[in-house]
């Protein structure tokens, strides 16, 4: 049998990274001492007070049944206290039965989101440059994605009024990322505000992923349920795999109208059976603790890693902006190169790894994403690398 892939997969953009993956893996097995700055995924461990706490909820017998559909009730209760502690939530409290729903991890949430709202040919709003999850799962659902380019004389923010007036019309869900991966760019409440007005005036259902919300250095971001009337219009999609170095562990949560979060609670029952118990009574326990002196030392660790990167990349006349949050760099590439053409370069002849701006496609070319996810040695050492190439 000739096995043909089914439309949804062939009509996904391509994998525009697969060649510096073959550079770096064949590096790997040749001995070189490659630094990865591409990979967004935290080099902490997970904080010990979490893995003690699920060491224990691993022998307890009602763990190892099925969990809950929409998450262990003791996760969403500590979802909702943590979001009504953080935020200044418009209006009520958020509620654990009503507001929340438990994911595994925000991608999951992410992904299954367009098959609770759209219907085939429905238009989504997409930020380029953003997480490519937000175009294919709105491709998987049969839905549209309109480009919206963040530019940086926008501020990396999408230009509501560049987006036809049809095309805001017929709009079906509109994705936001601010702490933004990867440009690591912060939303101003202005910004928010102005998004939910459009949303009530135009129909829309605006998806925020606050995944990064947790890892800044200055002034902590903002929920897009701050707003006033957001909760009529908005689900956000919150995440502990940055903010307790909870990767793998694959647990977090989405929050916010009640109607929206009952339809994602649909989708993935029947799609999956839940997150395993004994990982969200560890979660609860992080998102209680979450002022623990551990959670705190991680954020002077990242903002070491910023300055040094920022401050070493500069003085060799490299531009970008001094990220706030999140542990990304978005580096603007020197010259007139090509950020494929570049990201090349610093593998073959330096080691060293980063992601090209290409890859997220043609509104992120003429840049690179750093992650500060090695120590600042290893980043030390990758900036006198660079500093030896002829750029």
């Amino acid at each position: 049998m000739a096995f043909v892939k089914s439309q949804r997969l062939q009509a996904l953009p391509p994998y525009l990274f697969i060649e510096s993956d073959k550079k770096k893996r064949a590096l790997l097995a040749a001995g070189k001492d490659v630094i990865n700055l591409g990979v967004g995924d935290p080099d902490l461990p997970t904080h010990k007070f979490i893995i003690d706490e699920m060491a224990k909820a691993i022998y307890d017998p009602k763990n190892h049944r099925y969990p809950f559909d929409e998450g262990v009730p003791a996760f969403r209760q500590a979802a909702a206290a943590f979001m009504n502690k953080r935020f200044a939530i418009a209006g009520s409290p958020l509620e654990a039965e009503k507001n929340i729903i438990t994911t595994i991890g925000s991608k999951d949430g992410i992904a299954h989101l367009p098959l609770a709202v759209v219907n085939p040919g429905d238009l989504v709003l997409v930020p380029q440059p953003g997480y490519p999850v937000y175009q294919t799962g709105t491709q998987f659902a049969g839905g549209v994605p309109y480009i919206m380019p963040l530019l940086e004389q926008n501020d990396f923010l999408p230009d509501f009024e560049a987006i036809p007036e049809e095309i805001k019309r017929k709009a079906k869900l509109v994705w936001l990322n601010y702490p933004n991966n990867p440009t690591a760019a912060t939303a101003p409440l202005a910004f928010y505000e102005k998004a939910v007005a459009l949303a009530h005036k135009y129909g829309w259902v605006i998806a925020n992923d606050l995944a990064y919300g947790e890892v800044y250095f200055e002034e902590a971001p903002q929920s897009i349920l701050e707003v006033p009337g957001a909760i009529d219009v908005a689900i956000e999609f919150h995440s502990l795999s940055k903010s307790f170095n909870m990767t793998g562990w694959r647990i977090g949560w989405a929050a916010g109208n009640p109607a929206v979060v009952g339809a994602l609670a649909q989708v993935k029952g029947n799609v999956d059976s839940g997150q395993f118990n004994a990982i969200q009574v560890a979660g609860t326990v992080a998102l209680r603790q979450y002022d623990h002196l551990d959670v705190k030392k991680q954020m002077a660790i990242y903002r070491e890693r910023r300055d040094a990167l920022h401050s070493g990349l500069s003085a060799l006349g490299w531009k970008f902006r001094k990220p706030a949050a999140g542990f990304f760099c978005w580096v603007n590439t020197p010259g007139q190169w090509k950020s494929m053409d570049l990201c090349s370069k610093l593998i073959e002849e330096a080691y060293v790894v980063t992601v090209p701006g290409a890859g997220f496609g043609p509104a992120a070319e003429g840049y690179l994403r750093m992650a500060l996810t090695v120590d600042v040695r290893r980043i030390k050492e990758a900036v006198a690398r660079i500093g030896k190439l002829a750029l």
